[in-house]
């Protein structure tokens, strides 16, 4: 793990603001959409434990697991979130920062290149897929669609009973709120994939 670099005591209290304010956000919004701590744990594959922990301030959670809240709970974090001081600067994600997740599909793996305020509004994944990958999707939210880009190698994709095999280069844009999926056809493969709910 790379050192942390000193933080200017401004930009501590701002953080420390965030994490001071991100426990009552996640409660107010499970108890808004009505939701049972098991329920958010079903729905964001987050322990019960752990969601309860973040809700009492006693737990940080990483960014992956900030993700799957937010997306699960489809709460906009944008204005919690926002430090942008109105000076022009590039925010930075290392490759070795970037959100994975690991408990879906079969033989793939998923990073997360969208910030976390837009879970469940417009997503960006970087998906490879070892030979015979797959990954089913449930139907998402009436109105969404996805844009997959093969990078390397060949994919399937079906979409309800309609389905295409593509090759690199290639881009398909497709129904997300019916069932679909994403596989890889002779060999291993990897895909740009935007989700956009409506």
């Amino acid at each position: 793990m790379p050192p942390i670099p000193p933080q200017n005591s401004t930009m501590t209290e701002k953080l420390d603001d965030i994490l001071s304010l991100l426990p009552a956000r996640l409660k107010q919004a499970r108890r808004d959409k009505g939701l049972s701590l098991e329920a958010v744990s079903r729905l964001s594959g987050v322990s019960r434990s752990m969601v309860s922990q973040i809700e009492r301030g006693e737990s940080s959670p990483t960014i992956a697991t900030l993700w799957n809240l937010t997306r699960a709970l489809q709460v906009d974090f944008a204005g919690l979130l926002d430090q942008d001081e109105g000076g022009d600067r590039i925010g930075v994600l290392r490759a070795s920062e970037v959100p994975r997740i690991d408990n879906m599909g079969d033989g793939c793996r998923i990073r997360i290149l969208s910030p976390p305020e837009e879970a469940g509004q417009h997503e960006v994944y970087d998906i490879a897929f070892d030979p015979d990958g797959r990954l089913v999707s449930q139907p998402h939210r009436h109105g969404a669609e996805e844009a997959l880009t093969v990078l390397e190698g060949r994919v399937r994709v079906s979409s309800g009973t309609a389905v295409e095999v593509l090759e690199a280069g290639d881009t398909a844009r497709y129904r997300a709120d019916i069932d679909h999926a994403i596989g890889a056809e002779g060999g291993a493969a990897r895909v740009f994939l935007i989700v956009k709910n409506a």
